[in-house]
């Protein structure tokens, strides 16, 4: 059995296809509300349990800790570590799943599945999505969040399958599973062609500008626009299996997408940012449906927030829309109709205005990001 303190996950095997089986063990949730967090797993006599940490990258994000004070609360039965439960859609997607490749390795049945909070504030709180997804995986057990320290008689704990990073390959365990499992019992209902669209999320998501302008002219082609979140999952999973040609927006909904994508699936992701966040959703599509998509780089420039001024979630991506009508088209995603005019000052200051960016609110073009956007790295 590989040591799971100092190597990553490893989609080809390693660490992340052992599983453990831990007697009385000891589990924590973090203390303090920050990225890298003291929490996971102990054994029986307070040795930390590589197997049971989170990693993204090259670095584990949650670390050791030492065994809590006092007497602790007893969790009597089996049960399967689910590890960090993020109450963030994309990266419970990514990252809180990566352990249910075990569901088809199990040598005996389980209580539920015991995850801890990312945020301590979030307490033993659940999504509905989060019930959602494990009932897409033809999975009933009860979910368990350990707010506070407490011992857990048997915890069977697997190794790492997926995530952010290398590791968002998936292990072939976790690839077979999610194909075995995800959405089995779901039907494919929907057109063939589909934009995924983020232009009904809130302020706090981020977004591209011109992509009221980009619907428009899909729509006009024969693309349903789709609000994912304005659906159940098991729609969306519907929607997904049926499309033909799929264009989306990089972001979380992707990582849904790509549980059920398939190699025969024409898929364009439209870059809204120019970080480099996008690698580990194409690393994902490719590695699980089998085949590469599109990647489209046509930003202009990027809008940040003036108080945080670098590429991340929050940031409005303003797409060359003559340039990315030319790409959809040479990659035949849609008829040539004719070229796309360009987003102008007063329709871009619309947008800003309607969403209430303006005054202490107000957004900048990052510097260095602008007319000249760095090319998304190729993941796979």
């Amino acid at each position: 059995m590989t040591s799971a303190s100092d190597s990553i996950p490893d989609p080809d095997g390693g660490w992340s296809s052992d599983i453990l089986s831990l007697h009385d063990a000891i589990i924590a949730p973090p203390e303090i509300s920050s990225m890298r967090q003291p929490a996971g797993v102990l054994t029986a006599d307070g040795a930390y349990c590589g197997h049971g940490a989170l990693w993204r990258g090259r670095r584990p994000i949650t670390l050791p800790f030492d065994v809590p004070q006092g007497p602790l609360p007893v969790l009597p039965g089996r049960w399967l570590w689910g590890g960090v439960l993020w109450a963030h859609f994309g990266h419970f997607l990514a990252e809180s799943t990566a352990r249910l490749w075990a569901l088809d390795h199990l040598d005996g049945p389980v209580d539920g599945i015991v995850f801890i909070p990312k945020r301590p504030r979030l307490g033993d709180e659940t999504k509905g999505f989060q019930r959602a997804f494990l009932d897409m995986m033809g999975c009933d057990l009860p979910i368990r969040v350990a707010a506070e320290p407490m011992r857990v008689e048997h915890l069977i704990v697997p190794g790492q399958g997926f995530g952010l990073g290398p590791i968002s390959k998936g292990t072939n365990a976790f690839r077979d599973a999610i194909h075995n499992r995800f959405g089995a019992g779901t039907e494919p209902s929907g057109p063939d062609r589909l934009y995924v669209s983020r232009s009904a999320l809130g302020l706090r998501k981020g977004g591209m500008l011109g992509e009221h302008v980009l619907e428009q002219k899909l729509a006009e082609q024969g693309y349903e626009i789709f609000h994912p979140q304005k659906h159940a999952m098991a729609e969306q999973i519907a929607r997904y299996k049926a499309a033909r040609q799929v264009i989306a927006a990089d972001g979380s909904a992707l990582h849904l997408f790509a549980m059920v994508a398939r190699p025969d699936q024409h898929v364009a992701i439209v870059l809204r940012r120019s970080s480099n966040v996008a690698d580990n959703l194409i690393a994902h599509l490719t590695h699980f449906s089998g085949s590469a998509p599109v990647v489209l780089n046509t930003l202009l420039r990027e809008w940040v927030p003036k108080a945080k001024q670098r590429s991340s979630r929050l940031s409005f991506g303003e797409l060359n829309l003559p340039r990315l009508g030319r790409r959809l088209v040479r990659d035949g995603f849609i008829q040539d109709r004719g070229p796309w005019d360009s987003l102008t000052e007063d329709e871009r200051n619309t947008v800003f205005a309607e969403k209430g960016l303006t005054g202490k609110r107000a957004y900048v073009v990052a510097e260095g990001l602008s007319d000249k956007p760095k090319p998304a790295r190729n993941a796979a």
